[in-house]
């Protein structure tokens, strides 16, 4: 398989003879302004799309964790075909449906596109009332014959959800959202290094991949932070952090 961090949370894989966007977020940089209540006012997302050879305007397939507008926009809902199957959580789908899009299926357990098996699970995207208010969030499970079972955990902080899906589907390559977004009140709500840390220690032989860094304004976790804690946690070289535009092979 190939994976390819576009930008934030944007990913481009190749599996199970599929090409799979996910999370797209094709904006402009500085198209949106700061997100409200956030410990600055720099405009969003904060780096362009990367030059890449990756044709990710023209997926075999789409998947979208969440409609908060770093994980699907205006831009992608322009751009890309409206034929082009959908898959999202129940409940998200009039959303695509009223941008034009034709197939669009909403995953309660488990869906099989072609010869992969997509398998949705759930997180926390923060703790309290902010959690609360952020609604609900997916990640996905993919599954072929010759593939790495890989889990795109999706928007959700290091709690039971994320890690009762580790100990069932005990995943080859994990994708984690860190970056440690918050607002100025309550805790991330996403994964910061600690919480990454913690997903490296519960899957311990799985190749993991951290990304949604240095892009949007409430992201208060770079990159150089997260591989900064995860050396002082002798972690060091243990976790992938791409570049947007990097891909690996598994």
């Amino acid at each position: 398989m190939k994976i390819q961090l576009i930008r934030h949370a944007t990913l481009w894989l190749e599996y199970g003879g599929l090409k799979i966007l996910v999370d797209p977020m094709l904006m402009d940089a500085e198209s949106m302004p700061a997100f409200p209540n956030t410990p600055n006012e720099l405009r969003n997302p904060g780096v362009s799309l990367p030059e890449t050879e990756t044709d990710y305007l023209n997926p075999d397939l789409l998947i979208v964790t969440h409609t908060h507008a770093d994980h699907w926009d205006e831009a992608a809902a322009n751009q890309l075909q409206k034929d082009i199957p959908l898959l999202c959580q129940p409940g998200d789908e009039p959303i695509f449906i009223k941008a034009g899009f034709t197939d669009v299926t909403p995953v309660d357990v488990k869906h099989v596109h072609h010869s992969v098996q997509f398998s949705r699970t759930s997180g926390q995207h923060g703790t309290g009332e902010i959690g609360k208010r952020m609604g609900k969030v997916s990640g996905f499970v993919l599954e072929a014959d010759e593939e790495p079972v890989t889990y795109i955990a999706g928007d959700t902080i290091w709690c039971d959800e994320p890690a009762t899906a580790i100990k069932q589907y005990k995943p080859d390559v994990i994708v984690v959202n860190a970056g440690g977004a918050r607002f100025l009140q309550g805790d991330p709500i996403t994964m910061d290094g600690p919480d990454v840390a913690a997903v490296k220690r519960a899957a311990p032989s799985a190749h993991l991949i951290a990304v949604h860094m240095d892009a949007i304004n409430h992201c208060m976790t770079t990159r150089a932070d997260l591989a900064a804690y995860l050396a002082k946690e002798q972690l060091e070289g243990q976790v992938l952090i791409p570049m947007d535009g990097e891909s690996f092979e598994f």
